[in-house]
């Protein structure tokens, strides 16, 4: 049975939970360096003008060069305050919101020292809430080419590249608050569809097709 290698991210996009979701055994990177342009700190929303990227601010900014481990959250702003603003004036009619609210506002208020840590909290978060049960692991070097039963899925879901043909994502569309505003916006924030299709969020990431 293979095992997939994958990153962590922030909450992490529809493709990116529905690629966990094909797999039993996942084992996440704990030792790469940190790449900016990706959603390690950042999630996107679609609001009524258009997608909000959420971001979490950094301490020596992203262009800094270190382990993904050690790059730290800059708490100089309340920005899990601005997140949940987003959250409510986006989310606020989504029939699952509610339901979700308080636990990530009490996740993020956790203020976690290290960006990677509270990616971790909140993929386990996220998995918990759509009743997915893999086994996880974490690396525990780097290793650049990996070997055996391993899918290296590391950096294949990223922003702008959302539609690449490589990745061949075919997620069932969904009612989103704004679609009938802005159209339907696919690859959002996991966090998207909880609030729009809370129970059924597992069903529609188990149906959707995969490349691995």
């Amino acid at each position: 049975m293979s095992t997939l290698l994958i990153e962590y991210q922030y909450f992490g996009t529809v493709n990116y939970y529905k690629t966990l979701f094909h797999f039993s055994n996942i084992k996440f990177e704990e030792y790469e360096n940190f790449q900016k342009g990706s959603f390690r700190n950042r999630t996107p929303v679609p609001g009524a003008n258009g997608v909000i990227n959420l971001s979490v601010p950094l301490q020596k900014g992203r262009d800094q060069k270190a382990l993904f481990r050690d790059i730290k959250i800059d708490y100089r702003e309340n920005w899990m305050v601005q997140h949940i603003r987003t959250l409510d004036a986006c989310y606020n009619r989504a029939p699952f919101y509610e339901f979700y609210r308080d636990s990530i506002r009490d996740l993020l208020n956790q203020e976690e020292t290290h960006l990677m840590s509270l990616d971790k909290k909140l993929v386990h978060w996220v998995l918990k809430m759509l009743k997915a049960k893999p086994h996880i692991s974490a690396t525990e070097t780097y290793d650049r080419i990996v070997e055996g039963d391993i899918v290296d899925a590391r950096n294949t879901v990223l922003p702008g590249k959302e539609l690449n043909e490589n990745l061949n994502f075919t997620v069932a569309e969904y009612d989103q608050v704004f679609r009938d505003r802005i159209g339907f916006k696919p690859n959002m924030s996991i966090l998207d569809l909880l609030f729009c299709e809370g129970p059924a969020s597992a069903g529609l990431l188990k149906s959707s097709d995969s490349r691995f």
